[in-house]
């Protein structure tokens, strides 16, 4: 039973951050699908849902490599990954409120940088804790992409 409360905080974790963030920065996110977005931008509707579906995903793997004997690339791998939800939670904050569009993008790749630091850290640990941070790698090179259409839009 103690895996699964693991399992709870983790990924309870993961989830409330993000609700956090999305909570926090509503009004701005409103803004933004009220104005011109680029033609690949998903509806809006999409990102809740993927957005979750990431966070989960960050707290099995987080789970996952806590729930190992514990060691150098465990502890390196947990740390990594408190440190990448706390500049995670940041974004949405600088792009969507403050429309700091060239920095939030700076933050974005230093973002990706430290999850692709964190998954390689979990894969010493535990290797579908690392796989499971693929998705997450991927859109984030996605939010990239966007993040550098919208700057160059406005």
């Amino acid at each position: 039973m103690k895996k699964w409360k693991i399992y709870g905080l983790w990924i309870g974790l993961c989830e409330a951050v993000g609700a956090l963030a999305g909570y926090l920065s509503r009004d701005g996110i409103a803004a933004y699908q009220a104005g011109q977005t680029p033609a690949i931008s998903p509806p809006g509707m999409v990102f809740p849902i993927v957005w979750g579906i990431l966070y989960a995903l960050m707290g099995i793997g987080a789970a996952r490599v806590s729930l190992q004997p514990q060691g150098y690339h465990q502890g390196r791998g947990l740390n990594l990954m408190v440190i990448q939800l706390a500049v995670n939670f940041c974004w949405p904050l600088l792009f969507f409120n403050l429309r700091a569009y060239a920095f939030s993008l700076l933050w974005l790749l230093m973002l990706l940088g430290l999850v692709i630091r964190m998954a390689l850290e979990f894969y010493k640990t535990d290797k579908p804790a690392a796989f499971a941070q693929i998705p997450y790698i991927i859109w984030l090179c996605f939010a990239a992409v966007l993040n550098d259409l919208v700057m160059r839009m406005r």
